[in-house]
């Protein structure tokens, strides 16, 4: 056999586990384990576009939420329902959840399906910022009711049961979710999951009917950008609000020590990111005038002698400000009164002890200048009727007095005019140091 066909042979041999390789199906996983916010909706969009780049057969997203916003579950819902790819929601893993929000992300999969140990439901809007009106509450649960009835009975699941979890705030493990009819199946991991929805026909949101080809497929995992790490680990309120008093202690130290610069910068880096973080956090008008009101009453015990009552209205303030900051049902997305705490009580510190170091400051005399020569003494170098000249600080002055005063005698500057001054005789010799 010649040499070139048997190299041509050896290497189409090497070749076919690679092809088989490329051929294999694939499935992009996305996990959805926090709050569902506005970055959840951006990490799904990009989750569902690397599926159609990598032609993948599905999208398999994992749920283990709390809940989160409304807004951000409407707008997620959507980008799952109108999915080029079919799209599997699965909760896990086993003692997971996917509650409130979950609950809603898990109905709008084509195939739902849990983990054993898990529960779902629990979706009952919640308005937390004031006293809620009954009719708005109740316009607010026929909005959600409708919005996830019409959801599951285009998945052809029990309609019925899941507005009961708006309702009555209903909840369910995995096993009475399969019973009842809101998932499809129960299944122990991924790869079970992924065994058990092969080859079926599944009915898009659209109409149209697909197969799920999925035997064997390739797990690629959606990995966040550094952007999206970042705004989600800023998504946590405590944080947020720590970074964002950080930055203003940074830039009332700027503006106290003019041309300290890094106090400045720092500051107003860290004012900017907090602000960002609570650009997808719902805040509320509350919250945000008592922490206002915070650090006016700080600003003012610096000022004001009111033996600490301001100092402590303030801090009362900057509490009660946190813990009502952010609107939001998820007890995981609020400001806990221990966390809460924890900020306040060291930010009412280092404020108020800044603003006594600068008033202090500010009622100093001065010790430079002109002025810092006032009230020191000098020595006369030369007989005051009434003009002569004195020692002062160890440099010659010219000086006036309005009473005579001999050579040799101790004065008392009073005031400085151009290369003068005027002077006053001293009773006593003894601070001769200061000459």
């Amino acid at each position: 056999m010649p040499a070139r066909l048997t190299f041509a042979i050896v290497a189409g041999t090497m070749m076919l586990p690679l092809l088989g390789a490329e051929e294999r199906p694939c499935v992009v996983a996305v996990d959805v384990d926090s709050v569902v916010h506005p970055v959840t909706v951006d990490i799904l969009t990009n989750a569902i576009q690397k599926a159609g780049q990598e032609r993948c057969r599905a999208l398999l997203v994992r749920l283990n939420t709390p809940g989160g916003f409304s807004d951000a579950t409407r707008a997620a819902v959507e980008k799952l329902v109108s999915s080029p790819v079919p799209v599997i929601t699965y909760v896990t893993p086993s003692g997971g959840r996917a509650a409130s929000a979950g609950f809603f992300l898990l109905e709008a999969g084509d195939v739902a399906a849990m983990a054993p140990g898990t529960n779902t439901g629990a979706a009952t809007p919640v308005m937390i910022a004031g006293t809620p009106d009954p009719v708005m509450m109740k316009k607010v649960e026929n909005d959600a009711r409708a919005s996830l009835r019409s959801l599951v009975e285009r998945r052809k699941r029990n309609s019925a049961l899941a507005e009961k979890t708006v309702s009555e705030s209903r909840s369910f493990t995995e096993q009475e979710a399969l019973k009842d009819g809101l998932i499809d199946l129960v299944a122990r991991d991924t790869s079970d999951l992924l065994a058990q929805v092969n080859g079926r026909d599944v009915e898009r949101f659209s109409g149209e009917h697909q197969h799920l080809d999925v035997g064997g497929a390739r797990v690629i995992v959606y990995e966040r950008s550094l952007r999206q790490k970042i705004q989600v680990g800023l998504s946590n309120p405590t944080l947020a609000l720590a970074i964002l008093l950080l930055g203003a202690v940074g830039l009332y130290l700027e503006f106290t020590t003019p041309g300290a610069v890094v106090p400045g910068v720092a500051g107003g880096i860290l004012l900017l990111v907090g602000l960002t973080a609570f650009s997808v956090i719902p805040v509320t008008w509350t919250g945000v005038g008592l922490i206002l009101l915070a650090l006016t009453l700080f600003a003012l015990e610096a000022i004001v002698t009111s033996h600490g009552v301001l100092g402590i209205g303030g801090a009362v303030a900057l509490v009660l400000g946190a813990m009502l900051l952010v609107d939001s049902p998820a007890p995981e997305m609020r400001i806990g009164f221990g966390s809460a705490l924890g900020l306040a009580l060291p930010f009412a510190a280092i404020t108020l002890f800044l603003a006594t170091l600068v008033v202090q400051a500010r009622r100093r005399p001065p010790e430079t200048g002109r002025e810092a020569l006032v009230g020191m003494l000098a020595r006369t170098m030369t007989p005051l009727a009434p003009e002569g000249v004195i020692l002062l600080r160890g440099e010659t002055w010219s000086a006036r007095s309005a009473v005579p005063v001999p050579e040799g005698k101790a004065v008392r500057v009073l005031k400085v005019q151009g290369l003068e001054a005027e002077v006053e005789p001293v009773d006593s010799d003894e601070p001769q140091q200061q000459i």
